[in-house]
């Protein structure tokens, strides 16, 4: 297993905290493995006992059709009472009443529990009403970008950073696709099985949809417009030209459960001089670059907006709450805050003229204030400071330890 301590370090940090450690994030972006790996850090670190660690995957049909009872009980009667016990449960979202069952191991006995899943019943209401308090949420993400440099170059000699940009945006950061090489076709069929057992398993069957077709050309509509923004009445106008009927609230629903099955990201804007969240024109981001390419097929047109993308989510990697900037008439593509610290972005991918130069530095030159501000590009000669706004290629940003 190639190491990702951008979340066993952060997981770590918690071990014997009275907290269950909860690991979310859409499905293949690597929870399972990075349960293991917390496995093995205890033994190596903690010197923690094998016989010690209970683990259980629940999408496996050893344990199909149990029942919140059955399951707790099959955890008790491996628990030695006196004994402290690491307990990691895998994909425990399959077993309907999972809450209660982790809330009574929890209370209970002396266990130490993580558990992982990939659709919303991991953040539902219940988890709040029976573990209130006592949680702690690690969204895990597909591969960064350094992550996805240390991945390939157990296969291949790497070229450099700036010229591996490209093949992560094409083939993206599912951990599977990074383990040998394979061939665009092959890496998107892959890709495409993740996207169909998401949509089928976790949004149609789980939610019982029974129009799938209007479900897949909202997904089509929000994969085409990654990057720009959009209301459910803009879909809903666009189904009409198609002769396809779809009322605005439906749409809301779709994309809702698209965001809960992690498949979507929600960006919304914020007034920067009324400082207030806005409700209307959002843009959505994609778990992944390459699901937009595996379902739609690869387009160099649509590079610019799987650029964005790739900062909006390395963001989010580092801890990063992110919005789109409203100034006025003008748009920052990201305004990003944690703890008290903000960074403004510009994305695009090249200064080709004057006027798109005008614009991304004029936007940023309008903010007055002194929190950094950054124009991240593709262009070879990126870099350097235009009046305190620092221009960096997007592939070095991405491998910044800066921010």
């Amino acid at each position: 297993m190639i190491p990702r301590p951008l979340y066993t370090d952060k997981i770590m940090a918690y071990v014997d905290t009275p907290f269950v450690k909860i690991l979310t994030g859409v499905r293949r972006s690597g929870k399972s493995t990075i349960l293991q790996m917390i496995q093995e850090r205890l033994q190596a670190e903690r010197h923690i006992a094998p016989e010690a660690m209970l683990s259980y995957r629940f999408d496996s049909m050893e344990y199909e059709d149990l029942r919140a009872k059955d399951m707790f009980l099959e955890i008790k009667n491996h628990i030695n009472d006196g004994f402290h016990h690491y307990l990691f449960l895998d994909e425990v979202q399959e077993i309907d009443g999972w809450e209660k069952v982790v809330n009574s191991l929890a209370a209970d006995y002396d266990v130490d529990i993580y558990v992982t899943g990939s659709n919303s019943r991991m953040m539902s209401s219940e988890i709040s009403t029976y573990l209130t308090g006592r949680y702690i949420s690690f969204h895990i993400y597909t591969l960064s970008f350094k992550e996805y440099l240390d991945f390939t170059s157990t296969y291949r000699e790497l070229k450099s950073p700036r010229e591996e940009l490209p093949e992560y945006i094409r083939l993206g950061g599912f951990p599977a696709i990074h383990l040998r090489r394979y061939s665009p076709d092959e890496a998107y069929t892959i890709i495409r099985d993740i996207y169909n057992s998401t949509i089928f398993s976790d949004i149609v069957r789980r939610n019982q949809i029974r129009k799938v077709d209007q479900l897949e050309r909202v997904v089509k509509y929000t994969f085409n417009n990654v990057g720009n923004t959009f209301s459910a009445k803009s879909i809903s106008d666009y189904l009409k030209s198609e002769h396809r009927k779809l009322d605005n609230e439906t749409v809301y629903d779709y994309l809702e459960k698209l965001e809960k099955a992690y498949l979507l990201h929600r960006c919304s804007r914020y007034d920067l001089q009324g400082k207030a969240i806005l409700k209307t024109q959002e843009k959505f981001y994609l778990a992944d670059t390459a699901l937009r390419y595996s379902v739609l097929g690869y387009q160099t047109s649509t590079l610019a907006s799987s650029l964005e993308n790739v900062v909006y989510l390395e963001l989010l990697r580092r801890g990063y709450t992110v919005y789109i900037g409203k100034l006025g008439t003008g748009e920052i593509d990201f305004v990003a805050s944690r703890q008290g610290s903000r960074l403004y972005i510009q994305v695009t991918q090249e200064i080709s003229s004057e006027k798109t130069e005008t614009r991304e530095f004029g936007n940023l030159t309008a903010i007055q204030d002194n929190y950094p501000k950054y124009l991240l590009t593709t262009s070879p000669f990126a870099g350097g400071n235009h009046e305190g706004i620092h221009t960096m290629h997007i592939a070095d940003f991405l491998l910044s330890s800066e921010f």
